[in-house]
């Protein structure tokens, strides 16, 4: 089987990420992690601005699946929209997952809440890789990420190691970047904002007091991160809306029939 030169450079980048994953050295849960700054409780539920911030993720996957189903979104090829279909399924499990783990913050739940992102993360690399690279290409990273994402999260369980999970997630957003800066055809998903709307999410997680206070308690940095996050979908789902006159050509690039 003869791989191309970007499946070949896509599988190298892959195979260093492991490498790090192996390499990197004990990385500990950050004991305060679970210490999130609005615990206020609204209508019975605890941390209802952290457990219902997460209600853009559901409706986002639901809103994509619905498009989907509705034929309303290209999708060139089974590979394209398998991928975008775990995608949109990943969002709704990381809605329910991260719901879950917020209303009653603990390790325990944080485990099931890290699985819920892993689909999304899945759909999201196997879109990538299908767009940027080939069909085979995105088959084999929505495949790894399922196994290797699971994975990563039990192992933290086990023996307390975050690294390869950590690498999961954010070698997996390194490979987004790489790609994105490397194979700049137009058209397809919009990765530039996929990776923008993921770093704000990650940057309001990190100044979760700091937002809170800077917003007069009205929003926590936490909860803006669900809502941040949620709108990649939008970055995904938009410039998919089938329009008059585009097409695929068949070489994983977006074209604009004249």
């Amino acid at each position: 089987m003869k791989l191309s030169e970007r499946e070949r450079i896509l599988a190298g980048l892959v195979l260093l990420l492991a490498l790090a994953a192996c390499a990197l050295p004990f990385i500990a849960q950050d004991e305060g992690f679970h210490q999130f700054v609005d615990t206020r409780s609204w209508l019975g539920i605890p941390n209802a601005q952290n457990v219902l911030s997460n209600l853009p993720f559901a409706l986002a996957g639901m809103a994509g699946l619905s498009l989907l189903a509705l034929r309303r979104l290209r999708t060139p090829g089974a590979a394209f929209s398998t991928h975008l279909a775990l995608f949109f399924g990943g969002l709704i499990a990381t809605a329910v997952c991260s719901a879950w783990y917020h209303a009653s913050p603990a390790s325990s739940h944080l485990a099931l809440d890290r699985m819920g992102m892993v689909l999304a993360f899945a759909g999201t690399f196997g879109l990538l890789a299908t767009d940027k690279v080939s069909a085979r290409a995105g088959w084999c990273m929505a495949g790894l990420m399922l196994a290797a994402g699971p994975a990563s999260v039990l192992w933290w369980q086990v023996t307390g190691n975050l690294a390869p999970y950590a690498v999961v997630q954010f070698g997996g957003m390194l490979l987004l970047l790489l790609a994105a800066l490397l194979w700049r055809e137009p058209g397809g998903p919009r990765w530039g904002w996929v990776l923008a709307l993921y770093a704000a999410a990650k940057v309001c997680e990190v100044y979760d007091y700091e937002i809170y206070a800077w917003t007069a308690h009205i929003v926590s940095g936490h909860a803006l991160k669900h809502i941040v996050a949620a709108g990649t979908a939008l970055a995904v789902m938009r410039p998919l809306m089938r329009r008059k006159g585009a097409r695929w050509n068949g070489n994983s690039k977006w074209h604009a029939a004249v």
